[in-house]
């Protein structure tokens, strides 16, 4: 009898214990890792208009921290397949198979559906079998349009009388073309790919050949407060008395009356950055329509009635592009009169390295699409 007590204190004991602890835990289900991927897959392609071997190396420059924290690789070239198929290929090697696509543009607009096509992230795109023979869709658009062929380059340094500070440059758009207005357009079909590329890159229109899903970032440098900052860093470090100073932010701009809209308003945002900064007498963004020329004319004009009416009323013209890089056709736009300018762009800028950390972080953590 006693040993039967001992034994239920014993198993009463034991039941208490168990109740206390709780039930055991079930295990969260794990997801299947995909074959070929790890916990470390993700990479990065940075697609960047490209120009001259001075603009690539701004770029290179400006990403070379990034490198040493991301697997990254740059895509130069108005969505060009090719160097995205190149950039891809280095990045699968290293056994990355997601992949992050910041897209270092003025507007996020800018070649947006051609770079899904290309992906394979909605239809459009020919089959990699016609790599080498398809013509980039910005390009086959621009010739359908009656314009023949891209414009001669229109970013030499001639043009007017910057009294302090350089001006002319590098330009963002050595070729000229028609795609800042976000790269639609059908395929170029039957037209070769070959010696119709920009800026030295080939402008292939094809979709790639992959094993990694994707995720594309939308938006662009025009919608980010820092470039404001950037901005007004720019006009501050040319600025003697601003409150005899006009400041005019000259951009690119689209053929699309609507998208043009979108720009001016988003560049007024950034401008009102500049206002707080100093007491400049005037600060107004414009866009060029540089590509456009019935539009274009209209818009020089304006950019070149502002110019002049600074040195009427006694003072100075500050201009600052807002392009990736460089001046590009302003000095020739503003030919014959007298303002204030330098040579650079958005970069070099730290925060130009800022903001493609956060768009790298932001890909990262977000949704990946599998190419059709």
């Amino acid at each position: 009898m006693n040993r039967l007590r001992e034994f239920l204190a014993c198993f009463s004991f034991l039941a208490l214990l168990v109740a206390a602890c709780g039930p055991a835990a079930t295990p969260a289900p794990v997801a299947p890792t995909p074959e070929g991927s790890s916990s470390n897959d993700f990479g990065v392609i940075l697609m960047a208009h490209g120009g001259n071997p001075e603009w690539d190396a701004a770029v290179l420059e400006a990403v070379r921290p990034l490198q040493e924290k991301h697997v990254l690789e740059v895509a130069f070239g108005m969505a060009d397949a090719k160097s995205l198929q190149e950039a891809i290929r280095r990045l699968e090697a290293r056994g990355v198979r997601r992949i992050g696509v910041v897209r270092l543009f003025v507007s996020g607009e800018s070649f947006l559906d051609a770079t899904e096509q290309i992906f394979g992230l909605r239809p459009g795109a020919p089959g990699p079998e016609h790599a080498g023979h398809v013509m980039h869709p910005v390009l086959a658009a621009y010739m359908a349009g009656g314009h023949g062929s891209p414009p001669a380059d229109d970013d030499d340094d001639e043009g007017g009388h910057a009294k302090d500070g350089t001006h002319g440059g590098i330009g963002e758009h050595t070729g000229g073309h028609a795609g800042h207005g976000g790269g639609h357009g059908a395929p170029g079909g039957g037209h070769g790919a070959h010696g119709g590329g920009h800026g030295g890159h080939s402008m292939e229109f094809f979709r790639v050949e992959t094993k990694s899903s994707f995720a594309l970032s939308t938006h662009g440098l025009i919608d980010s407060e820092q470039t404001g900052a950037i901005l007004a860093d720019r006009a501050l470090a040319l600025s003697k008395a601003p409150e005899r100073e006009d400041v005019l932010i000259l951009a690119h701009g689209p053929g699309d009356d609507a998208e043009n809209e979108r720009w001016l308003a988003a560049l007024e945002q950034r401008a009102a950055t500049v206002r707080t900064r100093a007491p400049f007498r005037r600060v107004r963004a414009e866009t060029l329509r540089e590509d456009w020329p019935d539009k274009r004319v209209a818009a020089e004009e304006r950019v070149r009635a502002f110019v002049q009416r600074a040195a009427d009323e006694g003072g100075t013209a500050i201009v600052i592009p807002f392009r990736v890089q460089g001046f590009g056709p302003y000095a020739k736009v503003l030919k014959g009169l007298e303002y204030v300018a330098n040579q650079r762009g958005l970069i070099p800028h730290p925060e130009v390295a800022r903001w493609i950390e956060q768009e790298i972080a932001a890909l990262a953590s977000g949704e990946f699409r599998t190419p059709q």
